[in-house]
């Protein structure tokens, strides 16, 4: 009787919004349960996938499009699908309507793709007052948006696991993947939900619920960049090996409702220059805006993670980026209706890892499958959980009655399809940028209009993104403009808007690692000055003194946006990022 509630419980809390349950039958139930013990319970499926994002539910869909008969488990950190989504976004359709050739004319579909691009334009910002207009012909194809959707991926992905629930694929929103479970033989079998119940002092409480074990024949891990679990297996297996570091970016984002006669439904502006780097600068960064219909604006900054002036704010310079008079026109009179943020990797085709292990691969931006110039990932990322699910498909027999296996030909079955041309070709692009602002637009034009990614070399690096960091010593401190509360605000002020929630009573999912608990203080502050404190876009992180005077880290992880900048930027990456108890973090509605 508890195997059976506990089973029914997973199918009826944090339901996501808009999704069809499967019925509580008995078959249905009794048939994912195997064993119930005083420590763990765990439940059976053929493939288990980390993530409800464009990978996770592109390979869910792909599975049950491919074998009905395949049972298929989706488990996704957030309250609900999308809720830990955050992307620009222009959606490019083209893995979509390999998916479903008729995606437009699906129920739901116009509440999801109703702003079709119809106006592209770049520009460089030379000042804080100029901006010059680059003619889209000088541009190249990559840069262009025409047939693309300006749409919410938090929407999206919430239409997707509505398809993907009607072919009978089990979503459980609300349950973090905590931890790998591993066979006998050291093969990925399954994953551990994180539990919940416990304290912050680490003592259980009276809510105690020790985390399920998931078992699947396959593992699929579709947790976005940086996933904590993704890390953990590319450290285990060695993953990396053979690879360039990956390089990340920081996108901060606001939604705004306009009432602006600026506003032009289906219009997309990119920029780059001010506020992030002059004509010759090496802080890598852009600036997106997205009209969407009726009256909403999508906007934002990115920046490269490789930059070198401790001091620098990324949320900082994106608010007084909004102060340009080109965007304070559109913007005026307007109200800010959400925030977030969310990290991108930026490394390209250099840096993606061996993406298969024994029982399972990975996908989406947990392995880094974005086309910087098209500055896009969602697109590929679907695709790369399409190939993934084709692969397990054509593989049944190998893995059916011998879970562990690992599907090597998933790599060989990438390296075939449209998505690794995308990313050989504009491999070189952001490397180029660590000579300046200028030559890499220059090489980067020249790359993608010239000899169309088929240069005879590739451009690596070595360095992460913590290393590029420089002294504090050695740069000067930026003094930012205070926000005016019309078009700047302050952080927390902000960051209410992304209904950010944790439950405080639980220990603090941001851990020092046990080997850099003397980093903090003794690197980060006296040598760096502390610049977790401006990086992180949630306020998450203040040096305060003890009772002896002191310094110490402080950290408000209930603050905590699920950007995982602090995981990638903190001085020896001293800070791991791991999941809070299932439902915790940000409640994005539509960004």
């Amino acid at each position: 009787k508890l195997c059976i509630l506990r089973a029914m419980t997973l199918h009826l809390i944090s339901p996501a919004r808009g999704l069809r349950r499967l019925p509580l039958t008995r078959r249905n139930v009794l048939s994912r349960v195997r064993t119930f013990c005083a420590a763990r319970e765990q439940m059976e499926f053929d493939v288990v996938i980390v993530g409800a994002g464009p990978a996770g539910l592109g390979a869910a869909i792909r599975l049950k499009q491919r074998d009905p008969d395949v049972n298929v488990c989706v488990v996704e950190k957030g309250a609900e699908v999308g809720a830990h989504i955050l992307s620009g976004n222009v959606f490019e359709p083209r893995a979509l309507r390999e998916l479903f050739p008729g995606f437009l004319t699906k129920d739901g579909a116009d509440e999801v793709f109703h702003t079709k691009v119809t106006n592209d334009h770049f520009y460089w910002l030379p000042n804080e007052k100029r901006a010059v207009k680059v003619p889209n012909l000088l541009l190249p194809a990559e840069m262009h948006n025409e047939g693309n959707y300006i749409l919410s991926l938090g929407v999206l992905c919430r239409w997707l696991a509505n398809q993907a629930e009607e072919l009978g694929v089990e979503i459980y929103p609300g349950f973090a993947a905590d931890q790998p479970v591993f066979g006998e033989d050291g093969s990925v079998v399954g994953i551990q939900t994180a539990d919940v119940g416990i304290g912050v002092d680490g003592k259980k409480k009276d809510t105690y619920e020790p985390g399920m074990q998931l078992l699947g024949k396959q593992v699929v891990l579709a947790e976005g960049c940086r996933g904590s679990l993704s890390e953990a297996i590319m450290e285990k297996y060695n993953l990396r090996e053979g690879v360039s570091p990956q390089a990340y970016g920081l996108g901060i984002k606001e939604v705004w409702e306009v009432n602006s006669p600026h506003h032009k439904a289906g219009t997309v502006v990119h920029s780059v220059g001010w506020p992030m780097a002059g004509i010759m600068g090496k802080n890598y960064g852009g600036s997106f805006i997205y009209h969407m219909a009726p009256n909403l604006v999508h906007i934002g900054l990115v920046v490269g993670l490789d930059y070198q002036n401790p001091y620098l704010s990324p949320y900082q310079e994106f608010q007084r980026f909004k102060h340009h008079p080109r965007i304070a026109a559109l913007l005026e009179g307007g109200n800010c209706v959400s925030y977030g943020a969310r990290c991108l990797n930026e490394g390209g085709v250099q840096a993606i890892p061996k993406v298969t292990f024994p029982g399972g691969m990975i996908v989406g931006c947990s392995a880094g499958f974005l086309n910087v110039p098209k500055i896009k990932g969602s697109h590929t990322a679907l695709k790369s959980g399409m190939i993934a699910a084709d692969t397990i498909s054509d593989s049944k027999a190998q893995w059916e009655d011998s879970p562990g296996q690992e599907l090597s030909s998933y790599r060989s079955n990438l390296e075939k399809s449209w998505l690794w041309d995308e990313l050989v070709k504009t491999r070189n692009c952001k490397p180029a940028f660590k000579w300046g602002l200028l030559p890499g637009m220059a090489y980067s034009g020249a790359s993608l209009l010239v000899t169309r990614g088929k240069e005879p070399w590739t451009f690596k690096w070595t360095k992460k993104d913590s290393e590029c960091t420089g002294k504090a010593k050695d740069h000067k401190p930026i003094v930012y403009p205070k926000p005016d509360g019309k078009l700047s605000f302050d952080l927390l002020e902000n960051l209410s808007r992304s209904n950010v929630n944790h439950e405080h009573d639980q220990p603090a999912h941001l851990k020092v690692k046990p080997e850099k608990h003397a980093v903090p203080v003794s690197v980060s502050l006296s040598e760096y000055d502390g610049p977790e404190g401006r990086f992180c876009p949630a306020k998450v992180y203040e040096y305060v003194n003890d009772a002896e005077g002191n310094p110490r880290l402080q950290i408000n992880a209930q603050n905590c946006v699920h950007c995982k900048c602090c995981s990638i930027k903190t001085p020896q990456e001293f800070i791991r990022w791991t999941v809070p108890e299932g439902g915790g973090g940000p409640q994005y509605t539509a960004m």
